[in-house]
């Protein structure tokens, strides 16, 4: 086996590990490992997972398995860009495929973002955190908090900042597939709001040809201005378009409405069967469908002159921990 297929065998399981929720062992990684089309024996996982223990990569706990160690996130963010394009199209798929949520129940994993902010900046990032959701320019209404030094389902928060796990738009992509709807993800972009109302995109990065997530670059490129949209109705906020069919646009609708009551709504516009929706074309017998970005919070952070660490589609998370925004508590 050539040095580059080795490579993207080291970065499926790194990805792997850093989705997951607590340690896995080998048996569980080879099966995960068929998602990204990457079919191995166990005793070949082994062997990588070995060799990735050496290279700091992973740390081995023994019966409880493998986890992911800073090195080994760092490799992550700096492996070879080739390598990673379409890696955000790929964990959007397998994160969609992990989801264990039950609209009906309101119960299971979601798929959240996580950011963190310096503690003694918290207090001012709060309230930009809190004017977004209020204009529902984020995803719903619910939230993770981390204080210093704690974690965030996985995710641990250093002592000197403060952690906001915010619901992923890929979440609706996830619940849409329970209730045996498949959404295509296309595009994350810049949407414009005139009004407070949808108008045009003014930038997109597909998916498919992307390594890193689309409103992670934008926030840090300075090109949001999701302040400005709060406050005046007219600005630039991260959103992304999906494909459903157009047979399931009823379904579509009426799941929007329950999810739009239990805090997880995120959905601005559905579009109408085979027409363009904000002049973005649709294929046949599909319905374009346009979600806010999770971070559109951060953004809005970022844009006060608060530096944020932002972490796109950073794994799953129990619902049923979600806190309403309202009720976030500076210490």
């Amino acid at each position: 086996m050539d040095t580059t297929s080795q490579k993207k065998i080291i970065i499926s399981i790194l990805n792997i590990l850093q989705s997951a929720e607590s340690s896995l062992g080998g048996t569980r990684i080879a099966r995960r490992l068929e998602d990204f089309g990457v079919d191995l024996s166990q005793r070949t996982v082994r062997y990588y997972l070995q060799k990735m223990d050496q290279d700091g990569l992973t740390h081995n706990l023994g019966k409880r398995g493998r986890k992911i160690t800073l090195r080994g996130e760092e490799e992550l963010k700096t492996a070879f860009v080739i390598e990673k394009a379409g890696f955000v199209a790929s964990k959007i798929d397998t994160l969609t495929y992990l989801m264990n949520f039950f609209l009906k129940k309101s119960r299971g994993d979601v798929i959240i973002n996580i950011s963190t902010i310096e503690k003694e900046y918290f207090s001012k990032a709060l309230q930009q955190i809190q004017l977004v959701f209020r204009a529902g320019l984020g995803m719903g209404k619910l939230v993770a908090l981390g204080h210093p030094g704690t974690k965030i389902g996985n995710t641990a928060v250093e002592a000197n900042r403060v952690g906001i796990g915010t619901v992923c738009s890929v979440t609706i992509n996830g619940i849409l597939l329970k209730e045996g709807i498949h959404a295509t993800s296309r595009f994350g972009g810049l949407l414009e709001l005139v009004k407070g109302r949808p108008f045009r995109f003014t930038e997109i990065i597909t998916y498919d040809g992307s390594s890193i997530d689309p409103l992670e670059i934008f926030i840090k490129g300075g090109m949001t201005s999701v302040r400005q949209a709060v406050i005046t109705g007219n600005g630039k906020i991260g959103a992304s378009f999906r494909e459903v069919p157009s047979i399931a646009v009823a379904k579509v609708e009426k799941i929007k409405t329950k999810i739009d009551t239990i805090g997880l709504g995120g959905i601005l516009m559905i579009g109408k069967p085979g027409r363009p929706l904000l002049d973005i074309p649709v294929s046949e017998g599909r319905v374009g469908m346009i979600v806010a970005g999770g971070l559109n919070p951060l953004a809005a952070v970022e844009e006060s002159g608060i530096p944020t660490v932002n972490t796109a589609m950073k794994g799953l998370f129990q619902f049923n921990q979600l806190i309403p925004y309202w009720e976030i508590k500076v210490n």
